[in-house]
């Protein structure tokens, strides 16, 4: 059966004007061509350094491309990061007042027939589903309409978090996080081919050198009393950080060494036990 949840968390930046395409391009780690001709992406603003700064997800509309990105304070800093490379491209920048963002999935799942607002593929994997951003009174009508049941945020996170697909700054640490530790090949947020963008260096250099050293990993949380952002031991050692948890089901970013040794994983007295997806590619040496 197909659901839905609301993620309250996350906002809408608009990009228009005659270079927005080339503006994005120079600046995220995913081709924004695909989305000009209405065709979601996933990509990250870095760092010049190559670190993680901010994830969206990128859809055109005519003449406009919407950044499904996170809110609050994490929105306002990724606006004001783009406006510093405006200059004298021409690009306007906005947020699109009133609107909000939608997830949807379930063996059964479809976009309903949109009254306002975007719908389009999660790009990242088929078992994501769908996302929404428009007008909430709107996307409601067309997913009542479509006979779509409501869940909560909470049982979203707990399927994201089985696939191991991140949810930007809980998952990934503002200017330390690299693309590669946390799937961006393997999830389609980054394009090789593709010409220079910032912190493109670090990424390729990474990627062809071998140079990850972590990855973030869904664990199953055998305990209680575990909390994001706690740090993971191995035989006493550092092994990682957990992040999202939600139930019984974590993120975690472990290092490759010590899964490699299979040694016991724990947060405080609960037992990790990692629960890899088969898009994952880890090292085989």
């Amino acid at each position: 059966m197909a659901v839905f949840a609301e993620l309250t968390g996350r906002g809408v930046i608009t990009v228009s004007g005659a270079d927005r395409v080339n503006f994005l391009q120079g600046l995220v780690s995913n081709d924004i061509d695909p989305a000009a001709d209405g065709t979601a992406v996933w990509a990250a603003f870095l760092t010049p350094q190559g670190k993680f700064r901010h994830d969206f997800f990128v859809i055109g509309r005519n003449d406009t491309l919407f950044l499904d990105c996170e809110g609050g304070d994490r929105l306002m800093d990724l606006g004001q990061s783009l406006r510093r490379y405006v200059l004298r491209a021409k690009v306007a920048l906005g947020i699109q007042q009133g609107w909000s963002c939608f997830t949807l999935w379930g063996p059964d799942a479809m976009l309903p027939s949109l009254s306002d607002g975007i719908g389009f593929a999660d790009p990242r994997l088929p078992e994501l589903g769908f996302r929404i951003v428009g007008p909430s009174d709107a996307v409601r009508t067309a997913l009542a309409a479509a006979g779509i049941a409501e869940t909560t945020a909470l049982e979203w996170h707990k399927h994201r978090i089985a696939l191991g697909a991140p949810d930007g700054s809980r998952d990934m640490q503002p200017e330390k996080a690299t693309l590669l530790e946390n799937g961006f090949d393997e999830l389609h947020g980054v394009d090789w081919k593709k010409g220079c963008y910032m912190g493109q260096e670090l990424t390729a250099r990474t990627k062809y050198r071998g140079l990850v050293k972590k990855r973030l990993l869904p664990v199953r949380i055998d305990g209680s009393d575990v909390s994001e952002g706690s740090q993971i031991l191995a035989d006493g050692k550092d092994a990682g950080t957990l992040y999202s948890v939600a139930g019984d089901r974590g993120l975690a970013l472990i290092r490759l060494d010590a899964l490699k040794k299979e040694a016991a994983l724990t947060v405080g007295s609960a037992a990790l036990h990692p629960e890899i997806p088969d898009w994952i590619s880890l090292p085989t040496d």
